[in-house]
Formats: C-alpha cells, structure tokens, sequence
C-alpha cells in the first residue's frame, strides 16, 4: 500500500463529503454501518482504516469508545483533531498486522479500505483476532458490479494513483472473502451525475428491490 497517496488525500477526502452529492453518500453509507454494526453504550469498538473519521463521529454518537487505526498519519491526525473531546484515539497502523492484542473489541468495522490492501484475507484474519467472541465485525468496500466502481476503473486508465491498484469486489467476491453466515447488503443505488433531487427517491428505490449493484457493499458477521 502506498502510504503518501493517502497522506495527500486528506483535504480532498473531507471535501468531497461537503459536496451535495458526497452528503448523501455520507447519509446512506452511514445508516447503513449503523444498522448493521448496532453499536451500544460503552462499548469499545475499533475503526480500522478510519481516514479523518467521516463515519467515526456517528458511531460515538450513539455513546460508544472508538479507537480509529489508519496507515496515513495526516488522515489521523485530521481525524483526532476533528475529534478533539470525544470518546476517541486516534493511531497509525497497518490492518494486516493489527497493533492489539486478541479479543479487545466488542464491535469492528472497516470502511471502504480493504481494497487498497493486496493481502484483504488478512485482513479478515487480524479483524476477527481482535474481536471478542460474539462480537459484530462490518467490513464495507466499493462494488465492482456499480457504474462507481466504472468511473474509478477509467480514472485509473487515465494515471490517476490512487486509483491505479485498487480491487474492486462484487458481492460473491465478498462472500467468498468472509464468513458463509455473513449478511450481505448493498447501498448508494445512485450514480454521482443523477439530479440530486432524484438521489433520495432513487435510493429508497434500490433497497427495496434489495438490488446488488449499489455502491456501497458491506459484509456483517459475529465471530464465533
């Protein structure tokens, strides 16, 4: 994984979710994690690959202790300042070789990282080494199957870095990737270019038909 990518990403990344369209990724994305990952009061629960904490908040929101792990320093720093105050520790590392012990964590979860890693079955290993038994691990990345994951294909073509490695999945990729009971479900049932008032009817759209294209695919699953 190419750290400096991601150290130069930071203010790009936080802008992004500013904008009217990044909003409701934001929305979607987020309701999404929370109902699937259902973090409870006192918990202690891991982000890891947390970027400056764009979804972090919202899971200390709801009364847990996140500690948020990234391999970019600047995408931590960013993240504990915006957190100044919060239930929250922010600190560099790599997913492949979690800096924790066995069974520290009531909940994991992972936002749209393991695709910038080579190795993402290792990943899932270190995920459920650091979870408790019981404990509810939710692991999101980008669909292979969604017009996203196109647009990030041809800007790759065009040089563009952060691109050029990525490894998009579709959702048989992903159960193939984790547990065979893991729940698969999919969101963002838009594309960036739809009128932005169409964005939520379009959404409401493809989860009900429960739809396998949408960009945003994410795995739960308890560990046993």
């Amino acid at each position: 994984m190419k750290t400096e990518l991601f150290d130069s990403w930071t203010d790009k990344y936080d802008s992004w979710f500013s904008t009217p369209v990044g909003q409701y990724v934001k929305i979607y994305e987020s309701a999404l994690l929370l109902d699937l990952l259902n973090p409870q009061p006192g918990e202690l629960i891991l982000d890891a690959g947390c970027g400056t904490g764009i979804f972090t908040r919202d899971v200390i929101a709801g009364g847990a202790k996140v500690i948020g792990m990234d391999i970019s320093l600047p995408m931590v720093a960013r993240g504990t300042e915006q957190m100044r105050g919060l239930d929250f520790a922010g600190i560099c590392g790599d997913m492949c070789a979690l800096p924790f012990g066995e069974q520290c964590f009531d909940r994991v979860f992972s936002m749209t990282a393991i695709e910038f890693v080579p190795d993402a079955h290792r990943v899932i290993v270190e995920l459920e080494r650091v979870t408790k038994i019981g404990g509810c691990i939710v692991v999101t990345t980008l669909n292979s199957l969604s017009p996203w994951a196109e647009r990030r294909r041809r800007k790759a073509e065009g040089g563009h870095a952060l691109f050029q490695d990525i490894i998009f999945r579709s959702p048989a990729d992903m159960r193939r990737l984790v547990p065979e009971e893991a729940i698969i479900q999919t969101a963002i049932h838009f594309e960036k270019d739809d009128p932005i008032e169409r964005v939520p009817q379009l959404e409401l759209a493809g989860s009900n038909k429960q739809l396998e294209t949408g960009a945003f695919l994410a795995a739960k699953w308890c560990k046993k």
